[in-house]
């Protein structure tokens, strides 16, 4: 398996760098926390002119139909310049699902739209249960002469105030895994959002059902058969999240380098220290490690392997070498690392936030044990 870029990956990766560093400088990142939508509708329009937003998306429905990997690509490159918005939310959980289960008609309603920035969407999956399994789903999808009837509560749902469907993971059977899909207008009567307080400052929402009818054209792929499509999203998910913190981890090393070579302490450059140069030493390693391990599990799902436990051993790895960069970086700059107009705090509270997302280090820890049989 090449895990090298080739050279289409290689011009990506380069047209992305040179936007993200003119249109996603720190002072913008800096002001989508203030700004209640957490992005800008003009940047939005940007990267769906890019042809970012259908990336993935077959080119039958408007897309470039590119592969995971090269989402990958680009997914690095945001997270190095930690781009906020609903990117995320909309390409690799919400539209991913749509492809995955969506009938032709669905495809050919919400996939055009959502390629050209029309549709923002979302995943509403977990729950006040904080479990990333089927039997995390308590909220209820009941079957009514109108079609069906949704109760219960999402919490951390991303972006959910900005989008215009929510895929909603609801409870239709009583086995554990009777999960199905729901595509729900977030203007749906009965359907309540609140924003969250978070540590990094990103747009996550609980969102509320109360008897809310929705038709049955709603549903996506079968009844009783949406928790095989959640696995997969979630496969992207997690994959996804640990190229953005790749990115971080590559960006944290650079400005850490950089800071080493500039800061003078006792009489010479503090990269000259020992203890400085292996904190560098040790980050660099840390990223080349996160970054072979998540595009080995990104390569696998672009192959269409069984990459399950490549994903959850990325995950778990990925989760906690980014903390340790980090806080080598925090280490490397001292006091003004920590504080509000330094970097450095930007990529440490995303660290954690985007630990924690797909499930923490714990969960995949497990997961790889399973798939090794014990």
């Amino acid at each position: 398996m090449d895990l090298g870029l080739n050279e289409a990956q290689q011009m990506l990766q380069n047209s992305a760098r040179e936007f993200l560093e003119a249109e996603c400088p720190d002072t913008y990142v800096r002001a989508m926390e203030e700004n209640e939508r957490g992005y800008s509708p003009e940047m939005w329009t940007k990267l769906a002119e890019q042809g970012w937003i259908g990336l993935t998306i077959p080119e039958q429905y408007g897309g470039v139909d590119l592969t995971f990997t090269d989402l990958t690509v680009l997914l690095e490159e945001m997270g190095r310049a930690l781009l906020p918005g609903p990117f995320f939310s909309t390409v690799v959980l919400g539209s991913q699902a749509i492809q995955l289960a969506g009938s032709d008609e669905q495809k050919s309603e919400f996939l055009p739209r959502i390629a050209t920035g029309q549709l923002i969407v979302t995943l509403a999956l977990t729950e006040p249960t904080g479990r990333w399994d089927a039997a995390g789903v308590e909220t209820t999808a009941t079957p009514s002469s109108d079609g069906y009837v949704i109760n219960g509560t999402k919490l951390y749902v991303p972006n959910a105030h900005v989008s215009d469907y929510l895929v909603v993971a609801a409870r239709t059977g009583d086995a554990e895994g009777d999960v199905s899909l729901f595509i729900v207008p977030r203007s749906t009567s009965g359907v309540s959002q609140t924003l969250l307080k978070t540590i990094a400052s990103d747009r996550q929402s609980e969102v509320v059902f109360e008897n809310a009818t929705v038709p049955a054209s709603t549903l996506l792929g079968e009844l009783n058969g949406g928790w095989d499509t959640i696995e997969r999203v979630l496969q992207w998910g997690a994959v996804g999240k640990c190229a953005e913190m790749v990115g971080g981890g590559r960006q944290v090393l650079d400005m850490t380098v950089d800071y080493a070579k500039e800061r003078v302490q006792f009489g010479r450059p503090i990269g000259s220290f020992q203890a400085i140069q292996h904190h560098c030493s040790n980050m660099a390693t840390e990223v080349e490690a996160s970054r072979h391990i998540t595009f080995q599990a990104a390569a696998r799902i672009s192959d269409g392997l069984d990459a399950a436990k490549e994903v959850a051993m990325a995950k778990a790895w990925v989760n906690d070498s980014y903390r340790r960069v980090c806080d080598l970086g925090h280490q490397c700059h001292g006091a003004i690392g920590f504080t509000k107009e330094h970097n450095m705090q930007l990529h440490s509270r995303r660290a954690k936030a985007a630990e924690l997302m797909f499930g923490d280090s714990d969960v995949h820890l497990e997961s790889v044990a399973q798939a090794m049989g014990l």
